[in-house]
C-alpha cells in the first residue's frame, strides 16, 4: 500500500514576500528577495540551490534566528516570536552541537532543563523513548565522543523533538556524513517522520536527498536569493532504498538537475 502527503488543515509555515540584506549602508548585499512559500502541516519540503542563494538565511528567518527586513512569516498561524516562545519550532543545525561532557540522554534532556519555569506545563516527549525510536536506546549513557557521526546527528534530531514541535527546520544535517551513512540516516529520518508527520523545511545540496525525502523541492537562484522553480515529487510513500532504482526517481533527478543547471547558467550570464 502507498500513501501520499497527509495535511491536517492547519496552516503550517507561511512566508510572504520576505527580503533580507546584510552589510553596511552602501555595500549591502541582498540575500533574499521577495521570497514567498508555504508548507502545510504534514508536508516535507526541501530547499536546494547554489551556494549564496540564501537557503540557510531563509531557514534562519523561519526559525526566528534572523529577522527579515521586509515581509512576514507565520508558524501555525502565529508569529515566529510566539511560535518560538511556544516551542513550536524544532531546529536541527548542520553540526549536532552535543555537549561532550554530557551523556546522550542528558544532551537530549537539555532543552527541558533550560528555563524550567517557562517550560512548566508544556507538552513534552520522553527523551528515552525518543532515543529508542532513533535506534539509540543502547547508547543513552554514552558520551558524544563514543558515537559515530551518524549517531550523533540522530541524537541531535531526537533533541529537536523533545517539545513535540509543529515545525521542524533542518539545515543540511547529514552533510558531514559519508554517502552510505548519509543514506542510512535519510531512511531513518523518513521512517520517523512518517509516524509523526511534522511540517519540515529541509535545506540540502544533495539532489537525491531532496527527492527521497520531499513532497516538494524548492529550487532557489542566487544574487539575489529567490525561488526559481518548485518541483512536485509524486513518488509514493513510504519510500525505501529501492525507490532510488525506479524510473520515476531518475526522471525527477534529471528534472531537478536541469533546474539547477538553469539557475547556474543565468547566474553567469
Amino acid at each position: 500500500m502507498t500513501t501520499q502527503t497527509v495535511h491536517d488543515g492547519r496552516p503550517g509555515v507561511r512566508v510572504d514576500n520576505v527580503s533580507k540584506s546584510f552589510g553596511a549602508n552602501g555595500s549591502r548585499v541582498t540575500v533574499l528577495d521577495g521570497v514567498s512559500l508555504s508548507i502545510g502541516m504534514g508536508e516535507f519540503v526541501s530547499v536546494i540551490g547554489p551556494s549564496g542563494c540564501g537557503k540557510s538565511t531563509l531557514l534562519k528567518v523561519i526559525a526566528g534566528l534572523v529577522e527579515a527586513d521586509e515581509g512576514s512569516v507565520t508558524i501555525d498561524g502565529t508569529s515566529v516570536r510566539s511560535a518560538a516562545d511556544g516551542k513550536l519550532i524544532g531546529l536541527v543545525p548542520q553540526s549536532p552541537a552535543l555537549l561532550p561532557w554530557r551523556t546522550v540522554l542528558d544532551n537530549v534532556r537539555l532543552p527541558l532543563t533550560v528555563n524550567r519555569k517557562a517550560n512548566a506545563g508544556r507538552a513534552v516527549r520522553d527523551p528515552e523513548e525518543l532515543l529508542a525510536s532513533f535506534g539509540l536506546g543502547a547508547a543513552i549513557h554514552k558520551y558524544p565522543g563514543q558515537l559515530s557521526g551518524g549517531m550523533q546527528q540522530r541524537a541531535a534530531i531526537a533533541r529537536a523533538f523533545v517539545f513535540d514541535p509543529s515545525i521542524l527546520v533542518m539545515d543540511e544535517p547529514f552533510s558531514a556524513l559519508d554517502e552510505m551513512n548519509r543514506d542510512q540516516q535519510r531512511l531513518g529520518l523518513l521512517e520517523f517522520w512518517n509516524s509523526n508527520r511534522k511540517a519540515v523545511l529541509f535545506v540540502t545540496h544533495s539532489v537525491p536527498e531532496a527527492i527521497m525525502l520531499s513532497d516538494r523541492i524548492i529550487v532557489m537562484a542566487a544574487h539575489p536569493g529567490r525561488i526559481a522553480e518548485v518541483i512536485d515529487v509524486g513518488l509514493p510513500r513510504p519510500r525505501t532504498a529501492e525507490t532510488y532504482d525506479t524510473a520515476e526517481f531518475r526522471d525527477l533527478e534529471r528534472d531537478v538537475r536541469a533546474a539547477l543547471h538553469g539557475v547556474m547558467e543565468k547566474a553567469h550570464v
